[in-house]
């Protein structure tokens, strides 16, 4: 399956914004946004001046991709979806990019990056209602349970994740429970849960055209 391989920090600089791509090291200040906050390149520095609609309405699309680890394909066929579904298009979007396991994963503190959550689901060290499930894009639903695999509570990735997690927080429509290292989906997140700075009707404006 594609991935992006390149450098992730590029990535947060480029769109002016830190977007948490690896976990703990964004909270220090070895993170490279910090210390270099200008867009990559050699002329990163330089760029400036009135950007058309289209680059602005792209750039929100790339952050949004970015942000949970979508490449191109994948982000349009969770467009599409969203399109077909009853209510507003972007938000739509929103809550079933929230609704994926490896987006569940991380919001419950089982992993400190997405890129993580997204390896302990595909190499099956999640269940879902007691069942293994490995497929990240997998949408969870109310009163479903996630949890890790018994011999995958030992994970040492996991134990830390788990002690930082107080740092993020979890989600209202989440319910962890530390203990069994499981976590009870109590609602569908809503637009007002989901906290990153993110204009959805920019994108819904890119993909109309």
């Amino acid at each position: 399956m594609a991935r992006y391989l390149e450098a992730r920090c590029r990535l947060c600089r480029r769109e002016n914004l830190k977007l948490f791509l690896k976990g703990d090291r964004c909270y220090t200040d070895k993170c490279a946004f910090e210390r270099r906050s200008y867009a990559p390149g050699q002329h990163g520095q330089k760029r400036s001046g009135k950007y058309s609609d289209y680059r602005i309405q792209l750039r929100e699309k790339q952050k949004v991709k970015r942000i949970y680890g979508l490449l191109e394909k994948q982000f349009r066929l969770a467009y599409e979806r969203a399109e077909k579904q009853k209510g507003m298009t972007g938000t739509n979007l929103l809550v079933n990019l929230e609704r994926r396991l490896d987006n569940v994963v991380f919001r419950a503190g089982f992993a400190s990056s997405r890129i993580q959550a997204r390896q302990l689901v595909r190499h099956g060290h999640i269940t879902v209602d007691g069942q293994k499930v490995d497929i990240p894009s997998y949408l969870v639903k109310p009163n479903q349970v996630v949890a890790l695999k018994e011999k995958s509570k030992e994970l040492a990735v996991v134990k830390e994740a788990l002690e930082t997690v107080v740092r993020r927080g979890v989600p209202k429509w989440l319910e962890l429970n530390k203990e069994k290292m499981a976590v009870t989906i109590r609602s569908m997140p809503t637009r007002e849960d989901i906290t990153i700075p993110v204009q959805e009707n920019l994108i819904v404006e890119l993909y109309s055209k």
